[in-house]
């Protein structure tokens, strides 16, 4: 959008509240709690023995980090019964004969139940048997949990671990120069891609450990061919090294400039924004006046105890005028992230339809509100990426800081405190829906993007319905759906629910 939406004023209180985070810790169910298990970590390592526990825990099973008294089961990967019962010597442990002491073959076939199987013989550690187990780094594990990975994200629980980062960053960069070209197909190729290695629960390490898996076509797994060969993806450095990209991406990163403007000015012979600030023939909008004007602060990170702040002031500001209104912070930081760019919130009033008013009434001193274009029994967008049509206002907000104690300072050093800011800049983004809406602009707003891309193609081709941020419409039944929550739309698309901080696709 490259006109300024508003530009906002508050102070800030100093008391904090902020939305309830999430414990990222994610806990799962116990299904199986008559057994404990506990996976040795010797000729294993960190990072497999991870994957292994929190595989376990997600299929119901109890995983203990520590060895300890409650623990029934050890499980051992190439480690014979002498090796296991000298490391347990190691830990103090002088009866190991209350432990079920089994083989990682033991494990793998739990998993490939979905329950415990029995320990027969031939999953147990013996005295008989003193020569180390098969090795079995080439496990079946991920290629059983390939086998069963969907292609739509709302049909996975995505948290924030990333096993695969130096896939998923190579292959966000790819998309990024696409979607800089406007390519939109190979921009949503690797971004799929990215979605599906974001979720696995443990590294691919080589190629066939991404067999059966969706979303990988051959450009792809060429991408991740070359990483597990060479390190890096010489593709990907490539884009980095563009000048179009490196342009792109500098004008891009100014509030109010997207992609056509950012087209304008390479066209134009511009590569900088130093370059765009000295063109004094440049007609900026007021949105990209103000992005110029902000821009350190409107770069940097947005800090969760920062959005609380945010979110503080403007519940408070929001309540002078709809004392039962809902305000409800979203994007990531409702997926439970640490950092964000912006901060983006639901504004919803459960009582008579006094909100259409509300950005009018001094919630922000200088606005231009986009106004609601929402036509009632109006039929969900088909398209995955289509903007809503609820009022809203873009802002940069004016967030005032503690002020520094000074008193440590060398006074002999010169200090003019003129040029200390006590404040900083900050976007904010401020939804109003109706009431009835604000389930399904919820779980819109919450996103991820990608998130939201695949529930509206999942609600298309597997259920023939059309979902977007305003309703839900049964095609067959012909029938607008109602919903009161995240929950009940899930439920009417037959899916198991997926909490805000496992939507991270």
């Amino acid at each position: 959008m490259d006109r300024i939406r508003a530009v906002a004023v508050f102070s800030q209180k100093k008391r904090q509240k902020g939305m309830h985070s999430p414990n990222l810790s994610c806990s799962y169910e116990i299904k199986f709690s008559k057994i404990v298990i506990f996976i040795m970590q010797r000729k294993m390592g960190v990072t497999r023995r991870t994957f292994l526990m929190d595989l376990a825990r997600r299929k119901g099973f109890r995983v203990e980090s520590e060895l300890s008294d409650s623990v029934t089961h050890i499980v051992a990967e190439n480690n014979s019964y002498q090796e296991v019962l000298d490391w347990l010597r190691g830990q103090a442990v002088g009866d190991s004969s209350r432990f079920e002491l089994l083989d990682i073959s033991w494990f793998t076939a739990c998993m490939e139940a979905g329950r415990p199987v029995d320990t027969e013989i031939k999953y147990r550690l013996t005295e008989e048997d003193q020569s180390p187990p098969l090795d079995t780094s080439e496990s079946e594990l991920p290629s059983l949990i390939a086998s069963k990975v969907s292609q739509y994200s709302c049909q996975r629980k995505t948290t924030l671990n990333n096993y695969n980062k130096k896939f998923t960053d190579a292959f966000e960069i790819m998309a990024e120069n696409y979607e800089f070209k406007e390519n939109e197909i190979l921009c949503v190729e690797f971004l799929r891609a990215a979605s599906v290695l974001k979720f696995l629960p443990f590294p691919v390490i080589r190629m066939k450990d991404i067999q059966g898996l969706p979303c990988m076509g051959d450009r792809v797994r060429d991408v991740i061919e070359e990483i597990l060969e060479e390190g890096e993806s010489s593709r990907a450095k490539e884009v980095l090294n563009d000048e179009r990209y490196k342009s792109f991406k500098q004008f891009t990163s100014v509030f109010g400039v997207g992609v056509k403007t950012s087209e304008k000015w390479y066209r134009m012979g511009l590569r900088t924004l130093e370059e765009v600030r000295a063109d004094k023939t440049l007609k900026l909008s007021k949105m990209q006046k103000a992005g110029f004007l902000y821009y350190e602060d409107l770069v940097s990170c947005v800090s969760k105890a920062e959005a609380d702040a945010v979110s503080l002031i403007v519940k408070n500001t929001v309540c002078m005028f709809l004392p039962d209104a809902l305000v409800t912070i979203t994007g990531g930081f409702r997926r439970g992230k640490e950092i964000g760019h912006d901060i983006d919130f639901l504004i919803t009033n459960p009582g008579p339809r006094e909100d259409d008013e509300l950005l009018h009434k001094g919630l922000l001193l200088y606005c231009d509100v986009i106004e609601s274009t929402f036509v009632k029994e109006q039929l969900p967008s088909r398209k995955v990426d289509a903007m809503d049509h609820f009022q809203k206002c873009f802002a940069i907000l004016k967030l005032y800081q503690p002020k520094v104690d000074n008193s440590s300072y060398d006074t002999s050093k010169k200090f003019d405190m003129a040029e200390v800011k006590d404040w900083k800049a900050i976007r904010v983004d401020l939804v109003i829906t109706p009431f009835e809406q604000y389930a399904y602009a919820l779980l819109g707003w919450t996103g991820s993007r990608q998130f939201g891309r695949d529930l509206r193609r999942y609600a298309t081709h597997e259920r023939k319905m059309m979902l977007d941020n305003h309703a839900l419409y049964d095609r067959r039944k012909r029938i607008f759906l109602k919903a009161g929550s995240e929950e009940e739309i899930f439920a009417h698309l037959g899916l198991d629910y997926v909490e805000p901080w496992e939507r991270n696709a």
